[in-house]
């Protein structure tokens, strides 16, 4: 018996088209043999390509900037060590070893300085936010004005294309002045 992959056929471009491409209309190639899966389908409408496997989506959330997202990965660290020197210190002081007494004070340091990691990120963060990152959404009043604005530029925009228009055509359907 043959595998999937061998009972079809390759394909003849790839259907990893560009990114965000959806379902598009495409005409059929000249020439090409239809063999009954290109061209016009039975409801006589040209066929649809194959949607793209791999479809770029814009990001949800903006990236951490970079001295938060260093702070985070010493974060994680600090508190990674800080939870195996916890598993090796309870391990010892169940095996009754001379090291769990050692290992439970350095457990304790790693405890503190774990919290001061923590905290880190997030004043880090804070201070990113206020010297960068701050985004305000304009108030109504701010809106409003930028919406009278942009219909006063729309208007004189219109006013000049028509000014435009009438010089163009030589002055004609003006009134004459006697």
């Amino acid at each position: 018996m043959t595998g999937t992959a061998e009972r079809r056929e390759a394909p003849k471009e790839s259907v990893a088209v560009r990114p965000g491409a959806r379902w598009e209309r495409t005409a059929p190639e000249h020439g090409a043999a239809d063999g009954g899966r290109g061209g016009r389908s039975a409801g006589g409408g040209p066929r649809q390509s194959h949607r793209a496997l791999w479809v770029e989506e814009p990001a949800r959330r903006h990236p951490l900037p970079d001295p938060v997202r260093a702070a985070a990965v010493r974060a994680v660290l600090v508190i990674a060590v800080t939870l195996i020197q916890a598993m090796v210190a309870f391990l010892c002081t169940l095996a009754g070893s001379w090291l769990a007494f050692p290992m439970v004070i350095s457990g304790v340091a790693s405890t503190v300085v774990a919290t001061w990691a923590a905290v880190d990120v997030w004043v880090t963060r804070q201070v990113w936010n206020q010297r960068y990152g701050v985004v305000s959404e304009p108030s109504s009043t701010a809106r409003a004005l930028r919406r009278e604005r942009r219909a006063r530029r729309r208007e004189e925009r219109t006013a000049e294309r028509e000014q435009e228009r009438i010089r163009r055509r030589g002055g004609a359907g003006q009134l004459s002045h006697p």
